[in-house]
This record gives C-alpha cells, sequence and structure tokens, in this order.
C-alpha cells in the first residue's frame, strides 16, 4: 500500500466518518441543534472536497496507485451512505430514496469489480448521468445536514429532499445505463 498524500486523503475521509455521525448523537444541551448541523455540514463539505483534492493530486503528482483507485470510491460510498444512514434516522431523507442510493452503490461497485476482472472495466466507466447524480446527492446531503434556514429563507430542507429525490431518480438511470453498458459483456460471459 503506497503511502502517499492522495491516500493519505483518502483515509482522511474514512477517519472523518464517525467524527461526522457522532456529532448529531451528543447528548442533548451540549450542543446548540444548529452548531450541530453546521459541524456535520462542514465535515461532509470537507470530505467532499478531500474527495476531489485526492484524485487531482494523484493525477498531478503522478502518485496513481491501484490501492488509491479502489479505496477512494469506498470511502466515498461509506461518507455517503453514513450520512443517508443519519438523515433516515433524523427524519430527514426518505427510508426509499437512501435505499435506493446505497442500494445502486453496492449493485454498480460489484458490477465495476466484475467487468474489470473479465478486461471490460472501460465499459462501466463514469458518465455524464453518473456525474449529475453525484452533483444532486451532494449538494442535497449537504443542504439536508444543515436543515436550517439559510439567508432567512426555510428552503433548505424542502429544496435538499427534491434534490435527494432527483439524485434517486438520476441514480435509477445512471444504474440502468451501466447495465445496458454492461449487457453484452454479461450475456457473454453467461453464455460460454
Amino acid at each position: 500500500m503506497p503511502f502517499n498524500l492522495p491516500n493519505s486523503l483518502t483515509w482522511l475521509r474514512i477517519l472523518l466518518i464517525p467524527l461526522f455521525v457522532a456529532v448529531f448523537y451528543l447528548p442533548d444541551g451540549w450542543v446548540p441543534k444548529h452548531a450541530i448541523n453546521l459541524t456535520a455540514t462542514v465535515i461532509f463539505a470537507f470530505a467532499a472536497i478531500t474527495d476531489w483534492l485526492d484524485g487531482w493530486l494523484a493525477r498531478r503528482l503522478n502518485q496513481l496507485s491501484a490501492f488509491g483507485a479502489f479505496l477512494d470510491p469506498v470511502a466515498d460510498k461509506l461518507m455517503v451512505a453514513a450520512a443517508l444512514i443519519v438523515l433516515v434516522d433524523l427524519d430527514r431523507a426518505g427510508v426509499d430514496v437512501a435505499l435506493i442510493i446505497i442500494g445502486r452503490e453496492i449493485a454498480i461497485s460489484a458490477l465495476r469489480e466484475w467487468m474489470a476482472k473479465v478486461g471490460a472495466a472501460g465499459k462501466v466507466a463514469v458518465s455524464m448521468i453518473g456525474k449529475l447524480k453525484t452533483t444532486a446527492q451532494m449538494v442535497a446531503i449537504l443542504l439536508l445536514l444543515y436543515h436550517d434556514p439559510i439567508f432567512g429563507q426555510p428552503f433548505t430542507p424542502i429544496i435538499g429532499r427534491w434534490l435527494l429525490y432527483l439524485a434517486a431518480f438520476l441514480t435509477l438511470w445512471s444504474m440502468l445505463h451501466y447495465l445496458r453498458m454492461a449487457w453484452k459483456t454479461l450475456k457473454n460471459e453467461t453464455s460460454g
């Protein structure tokens, strides 16, 4: 396992997950609710920034590694899953949406791993639909974590929920896209 700056940022993202979750479960009265929301939002935003930064640094510093390529998406999925589970527990997100998003991530990760083993990883490379899904999902999670009014407007949770529903729709759409792209390989593998 190469120890470099990009991989260190990925490990940091994983280590932030327990802290992120613990913020919401501090004993009542220790910290005002607004401070809890703000702290969790900042932690999640920092994790999202390190997700972009570790990839950029790996390319810029020529520190790409198979381990980093494996660990980076795992860290992302763990952070998003933790956030969705917390949001469901706080009744800020629906169980159905969380199951769609988490289930798709597990299914597509397994599909990508299998496609890589059969030498067809390029057929399930990240698509524009996947990027749109990720953007909607990240903004939704940030708004739902923050949950407080912004500029005095109480629409943060409403916009967050709508964006999360959009992310769930794009999640299903992108999953169908990836399955369609992999279908020929899947069909050949099962018939051979």
